[in-house]
């Protein structure tokens, strides 16, 4: 089966109106820390002011000669949509549509003198989940088990939210919290800090699991300051505390604070910086973003390159999106997925921001449907061409 067209689209789901909630989500009121917080225009505060953060959606469709077409998502608007259509999409055109490898291996060679570590990264991960979910509609297969799953029934997870109490309340027994310093803060900072993370454990308990992310807000000195901090309050890991071309200081950090787990890789590109952490010993759980690493195939290498070295992976935001879902339902590597909760306290999770056909947590896990594919459920008409649009000022990047 021939591969007929590639290209970047956007993807209109019906507009629902989600029950009222009891509280607003924490994204509304809890400042953030992140690397653009060291500029005095950008202090700490939600991300959806700060630049650079996500960037508007982009979904690639990918469509077979008879008719078939599959769908992937990444992020990073307009450099990211035309990489797709103007680098990638000619070189793909009239291929054999299974070969994925192959395919993956024309878009990495082509790419080597403008780069792969960025956005041509982030492109080739979109082009690459469509791939796999064309591949899955033609052979009537899901993607699970075209990588040799299910290894598990249910897949385990942990909530990313500052709303710890609706966590526990969902029936999550791991929770993750946002960090809202910068290390500009300076002792200030891990004052605000030790605030946050001590109420937090006075009010799961010692029972539940917690974790902190970072987002790279931090620096070698205050991480480590950090580290002992989150030891004495028995937190489970520290989560991307440096930025990722610093992989000597996140060596650093645990050298210092050996017991300290970290965890890192949402915005580490392809295999290779995971390669080169997993060598130093510079981190104990992988944490590749399957939207933007280079998509499944590139991630089941990194899975590989950690279980090799003894070390775990927990994809970033990975039981958020169908593709996810499958990934972590195969691996064995895998022992639990991340749900990230931007919802607002007290409406149910089915009416979070979740791909139609997406498996939706209960009690802290998550079935996933064997539904062909990645199991997404898009009808054509909800489909159109990406085009450019111009931000509004004051409209939020995230």
């Amino acid at each position: 089966m021939k591969i007929v067209d590639v290209r970047p689209v956007t993807v209109a789901f019906p507009k629902k109106t989600p029950p009222k909630g009891t509280k607003e989500n924490w994204h509304q009121y809890l400042p953030r820390g992140l690397p653009m917080n060291r500029f005095e225009d950008w202090p700490p505060t939600v991300p959806g002011k700060t630049p650079g953060f996500r960037g508007r959606e982009v979904w690639v469709k990918v469509t077979a000669e008879d008719g078939t077409f599959g769908l992937g998502r990444t992020s990073f608007g307009a450099p990211v949509a035309e990489l797709v259509r103007g680098e990638y999409a000619e070189l793909l055109v009239g291929r054999d549509a299974l070969a994925t490898e192959f395919l993956n291996g024309l878009m990495w060679e082509a790419s080597r003198r403008h780069g792969t570590l960025g956005h041509s990264c982030v492109a080739i991960s979109g082009i690459d989940l469509a791939l796999w979910d064309l591949k899955g509609k033609l052979l009537n297969l899901p993607v699970c088990r075209l990588l040799g799953g299910p290894s598990r029934t249910k897949i385990p997870l942990y909530a990313t939210t500052n709303d710890v109490e609706w966590a526990l309340e969902l029936g999550f027994t791991s929770i993750k919290l946002p960090n809202q310093i910068h290390w500009s803060q300076g002792l200030d900072g891990l004052h605000i800090l030790e605030d946050q993370i001590a109420a937090a454990r006075e009010l799961v308990g010692p029972r539940v699991d917690l974790m902190l992310n970072p987002v790279m807000a931090f620096d070698v000195e205050f991480a480590i300051r950090v580290a002992e901090l989150l030891k004495k309050y028995s937190f489970r890991w520290m989560e991307e505390p440096l930025i990722p071309e610093n992989i000597r200081g996140l060596a650093a950090i645990k050298r210092a604070v050996p017991a300290m787990a970290i965890a890192t890789g949402e915005d580490h590109h392809t295999m290779y910086p995971f390669r080169e952490m997993l060598e130093q010993g510079a981190v104990d759980i992988v944490q590749p973003d399957i939207q933007w690493c280079g998509g499944l195939s590139e991630l089941v290498k990194i899975n590989a390159l950690a279980e090799a070295h003894g070390v775990k992976m927990v994809p970033h935001a990975a039981m958020n999106t169908p593709f996810g879902q499958h990934l972590v339902a195969a691996l064995v590597n895998c022992p639990l997925g991340e749900f990230h909760i931007s919802s607002d306290v007290g409406v149910p999770l089915e009416h979070s921001h979740l791909v139609p056909g997406c498996a939706v947590p209960k009690d802290g896990f998550i079935e996933i449907s064997d539904a062909p594919g990645f199991g997404i459920e898009v009808k054509e008409e909800w489909i159109s061409d990406w085009t450019t649009v111009e931000r509004k000022a004051g409209e939020s990047f995230y």
